[in-house]
């Protein structure tokens, strides 16, 4: 059974760092895309960075800079280190992993894993 678990989330002021971490577990498929999403609140769920099967990485333009997407030495691990938290990213992070190539759009819907979410909560 496919399972993603996060932990990391807190509160932080603005200006300060977490980090995020996702455990992945029973992935027996190819994956092509791991991400994190995130749910601001009154908005939809929104990407916010991307890391492919060949490694290449890509940044939503409001975390570019300040986010890192990466992958432990054992690829089951997904994290997100997020720096100059603002408290405009206060919201509900999810991992979120795809067996399907259509990933690469990072559109929600070729997501069919996905973990329960940490909540970050930025003070200004």
């Amino acid at each position: 059974q496919e399972q993603l678990v996060e932990s990391g989330g807190g509160s932080v002021q603005a200006g300060g760092s977490l980090r995020l971490s996702c455990a992945a577990s029973g992935f027996a498929r190819n994956i092509y895309c791991m991400n994190w999403f995130r749910q601001l609140p009154g908005k939809m769920r929104e990407g916010v960075a991307s890391i492919y099967q060949n490694g290449t990485t890509r940044y939503a333009d409001a975390v570019k800079g300040r986010f890192t997407i990466s992958q432990g030495s054992v690829k089951s691990m997904l994290y997100l280190d997020m720096n100059s938290l603002k408290a405009e990213d206060t919201g509900m992070y999810y991992c979120a992993a795809s067996g399907n190539i259509a990933c690469l759009s990072g559109d929600l819907q070729y997501f069919k894993f996905w973990g329960q979410g940490t909540q970050v909560t930025v003070s200004s």
